[in-house]
């Protein structure tokens, strides 16, 4: 059996273009980021939102100054412009296209943010022997659109956007406990049982990701989500941007016990 791909070799992988789908499950023991990337004009706004909405929005790491393709805490070959497996780029809050490398629309004031997602937290999961029922059936988590209104800030608002995973009711403690360690990377679910309750219609069908198996006896447990800044960009509708394709994260060196309260 091969040995499990560093940070620094997925990263690779995903510059090649060796690898271009999700990355959950993958460099156990490592924080993996979303992304969003804005005009400086915009950034300042952003960065509010973020602050006022720390539970979908948690700000791992960020730009110095604009245009900046480096972030050295994520590993010093990074380069934000090639190492995210897929790329949505939006003109005024529409989705114009998806790619996989952003070098040639890449400019000088754009900032980008790193935020942190429930993939980090996935590990700390299964060490407790709770089933990841998204990475046991080898599919993107499933994430959905909720009616949780987030803090405004300028011209970013909308609702929170959560990920789901199944358990039973005695492991959806369990989790509620081990999630409640990271608050940097969502800490612990913002709701469980009723999707309706919190504005879901159908949780099989999720909104972005991959429908999972819910079994019988289990319950869904929702945590917010990451996705969360695509839908207020969506709403404020800049002029550019770029975030991550669900699910394709930025993968860092950043030791996911970097971010836990013990």
């Amino acid at each position: 059996m091969s040995a499990p791909l560093t940070p620094s070799e997925l990263r690779a992988r995903i510059r090649s273009g060796e690898h271009t789908g999700n990355t959950s499950g993958y460099c156990d023991g490592y924080v993996q980021c979303n992304v969003a990337i804005l005009p400086k004009d915009w950034a300042a706004e952003f960065l509010q939102f973020c602050q006022l909405n720390p539970k979908p929005c948690p700000v791992v790491a960020m730009a110095a100054e604009p245009g900046q393709t480096n972030i050295g805490t994520i590993g010093p070959d990074f380069d934000i412009r090639t190492d995210v497996p897929s790329y949505r780029i939006w003109e005024n809050g529409e989705l114009a296209r998806e790619v996989t490398d952003i070098s040639d629309v890449w400019r000088d004031d754009l900032v980008t943010f790193l935020i942190g997602c429930s993939f980090s937290f996935e590990e700390a999961l299964q060490a407790d022997g709770l089933e990841i029922r998204n990475i046991a059936e080898g599919v993107n988590v499933p994430m959905y659109d909720t009616n949780i209104a987030c803090q405004p800030a300028g011209r970013f608002k909308g609702n929170m956007v959560v990920s789901m995973r199944p358990f039973v009711p005695a492991d959806a403690i369990r989790m509620i406990q081990i999630c409640s360690r990271f608050p940097s990377v969502h800490g612990a679910p913002v709701h469980f049982g009723s999707p309706e309750d919190i504005g879901i219609p159908d949780v099989g069908r999720p909104d972005y990701g991959d429908a999972v198996t819910i079994k019988d006896g289990e319950v869904p447990v929702f945590t917010a989500c990451g996705v969360t800044p695509q839908a207020a960009i969506m709403e404020a509708k800049p002029p550019f941007c770029i975030t991550h394709s669900p699910g394709c994260m930025v993968v860092s060196d950043l030791p996911n016990s970097r971010l836990a309260i013990l």
